[in-house]
């Protein structure tokens, strides 16, 4: 049977990209999807490739970093399905400049709709499980939240990209921890694929390229939204507090920040000692930090 048979998700900025691979393949397996998107009519769009190939999809344009106007898409998955147990946090936007040219408003745009709107959805639906809850339902809900390579070791010319998305990964594991307790676990996934935004430029494109010997494309969308699937079902109940990596056929967990062994000295450290000390731990400390972009 599909792994997600009678379940009902949102999935944000699914009008093209990654959301709407995952909205697909979610279909696919049997989830009602409420394709969200400020763009109704590519949100449409996916709903009638998903409609077209039976499955059970809507559109719901709210938007995501509006607190208010994005109760309204927890609203009408339960109209419209009579139950909601995924929300995938996907909708993101660049606004890449180097930190000592970029803008407030860049700087602003980015944390509104990554940050933010990884917010809005999912606190009106973790309101809707917790009351379910309080009335004596047992619940599997899943918040699936999207990191990035860049928010988890940095990316020259994305500090406002790579700030939100390191939030997005702390966000994650706070979530983990509070909502446990309800019923409600939250990963993350840093994925890497072929979308409108990675191939914006040229180098990019030409590695990402679709292989034309019909040979298994690296890059597709879909090979990420296999691990979203499955996190999002019934059986995934036991992870929680995990970000992935995913891309092509290769998964991974990204340990974030981690506390290395270090030096006690069991006194008070002198400014002038630990120039060395510090270097020490530098040249000890492995695996080496990669910055995205170097």
């Amino acid at each position: 049977m599909s792994i997600l048979q009678g379940r009902v998700a949102i999935i944000t900025g699914a009008g093209g990209g990654l959301g709407a691979a995952h909205a697909k393949v979610f279909a696919a397996e049997g989830c009602a999807v409420v394709v969200n998107d400020i763009n109704e009519a590519a949100a449409q769009a996916v709903v009638d490739d998903i409609t077209a190939a039976g499955g059970k999809a809507i559109v719901n344009t709210s938007d995501i970093t509006n607190y208010e106007d994005s109760a309204n898409a927890v609203k009408q998955a339960v109209e419209a399905f009579g139950d909601l147990h995924i929300v995938l946090n996907n909708a993101g936007v660049n606004r890449d400049r180097m930190f000592a040219s970029m803008t407030e408003q860049e700087w602003d745009t980015i944390m509104a709709v990554h940050l933010k709107g990884h917010f809005c959805i999912s606190s009106h639906a973790v309101h809707y499980w917790r009351d379910q809850v309080k009335a004596g339902k047992q619940i599997a809900a899943r918040i699936i939240n999207t990191t990035s390579g860049a928010g988890l070791q940095g990316s020259i010319g994305q500090s406002n990209y790579a700030a939100a998305k390191g939030g997005i990964a702390a966000l994650t594991l706070n979530q983990a921890a509070e909502l446990g307790r309800y019923g409600i676990t939250a990963n993350a996934v840093a994925p890497a694929a072929r979308t409108g935004m990675t191939t914006a430029v040229e180098a990019m494109a030409t590695r990402m390229a679709k292989p034309e010997d019909g040979s298994f494309d690296y890059w597709a969308p879909e090979n990420v939204s296999s691990l979203l699937a499955w996190l999002a079902s019934e059986e995934a109940g036991d992870v929680t507090g995990k970000v992935f990596e995913s891309e092509g056929g290769r998964i991974c967990i990204c340990d974030g920040w981690r506390t290395t062994e270090g030096v006690d000295k069991g006194d008070r450290w002198e400014p002038s000692e630990l120039g060395e000390v510090v270097h020490q731990m530098i040249r000890d400390a492995v695996p080496a930090q990669k910055v995205w972009g170097s």
